[in-house]
């Protein structure tokens, strides 16, 4: 098996920061190059020290990291602490991390990483607004054809939104940066609401993680136990739905999921529906397929998957 080399742009969150675990747990699978901090759920200087954090967590502290945009493009940040607390990490605290944030800003990390591999040969990896991939591929267009994919969680459609009727939060915190991005012409592989609102840590999952035993196993327990209680009462499901991992398990078992090929286009005009992610989904429209839109997984084997890498930990 091919390992993907992976650029991971985050705004940690604690499913943000399972997805990074799960990633770290993967060296069979994956390389991560680097993880660049976007502004989202938390302002740019707690996500920055979430990652490093999270890393040290893990053992892995050789990682680089590096901070992007603190703001969106064109708009006022809106961030999400009524949900993930007031650190974007509520439910555990880490100790304050030792490992240096890197000088680099995490934009001229994105584009100088893409021109220094070969083409098609390094996968972006979004796990918040899309603020540092926007603004790489403005200032430096010639580093979009040599990425190999974009493989992002955002957007929803029959799901509609979690933070307006119609928008998913990381589309609508940057929706110029995710059109942007939507009509790169770069292959996208789109986790929206639609699946990741069925990847839900239920009670027999969240013991299954408990029972690991390990100092990670026991901060991603209470990281679920606080991130669910929002989603309990907003949704009434039956745990925290883990968005973020999804775009590492699809690159790790993309057999997890399924989907279809279609086209989205972001809307950034109108005040009722800013940030909706249009989906194409019955092709009623003439607009060219920009997206493999994912619909559903396969939610047992997802949680084997990740209950068996987090023991690696």
């Amino acid at each position: 098996m091919t390992i993907r080399k992976i650029i991971i742009d985050t705004d940690p969150g604690q499913d943000d920061a399972i997805a990074i675990l799960l990633a770290i747990a993967s060296p069979e699978n994956l390389e991560i190059l680097g993880i660049t901090a976007v502004a989202g759920n938390v302002p740019l200087s707690q996500t920055q020290h979430n990652i490093r954090a999270v890393c040290e967590l893990a053992g892995f502290d050789a990682i680089n990291v590096y901070a992007g945009c603190n703001k969106p493009m064109l708009r006022t940040l809106a961030t999400a602490e009524h949900i993930h607390g007031k650190t974007g990490l509520g439910g555990a605290d880490l100790p304050c991390p030792q490992m240096p944030l890197q000088d680099t800003h995490g934009v001229d990390y994105i584009i100088n990483t893409l021109r220094k591999e070969p083409q098609d040969t390094v996968t972006l990896c979004t796990l918040g607004p899309l603020t540092n991939i926007a603004t790489a591929f403005t200032r430096a267009p010639s580093v979009v054809r040599r990425t190999q994919e974009i493989i992002m969680m955002g957007g929803a459609y029959f799901e509609v939104g979690n933070v307006t009727p119609t928008a998913e939060f990381n589309i609508f915190v940057d929706p110029e940066a995710a059109k942007i991005v939507f009509n790169s012409g770069i292959p996208i592989v789109m986790l929206p609401l639609d699946v990741t609102h069925k990847a839900l840590v239920t009670e027999n999952r969240q013991t299954a993680i408990q029972a690991l035993e390990t100092p990670v196993s026991k901060v991603v327990a209470n990281w679920t136990g606080f991130y669910e209680r929002f989603d309990i009462e907003k949704y009434g499901s039956l745990g925290a739905p883990l968005h973020d991992p999804c775009v590492i398990a699809y690159l790790i078992q993309p057999s997890l999921f399924s989907g279809r090929f279609l086209n989205v286009e972001i809307e950034t005009q109108s005040d009722l529906t800013m940030g909706m992610s249009v989906a194409d989904w019955w092709g009623v429209t003439n607009r060219t397929p920009n997206t493999k839109f994912i619909s559903d997984l396969n939610d047992n084997d997802f949680f084997d998957l990740l209950t068996k890498r987090l023991a690696r930990l």
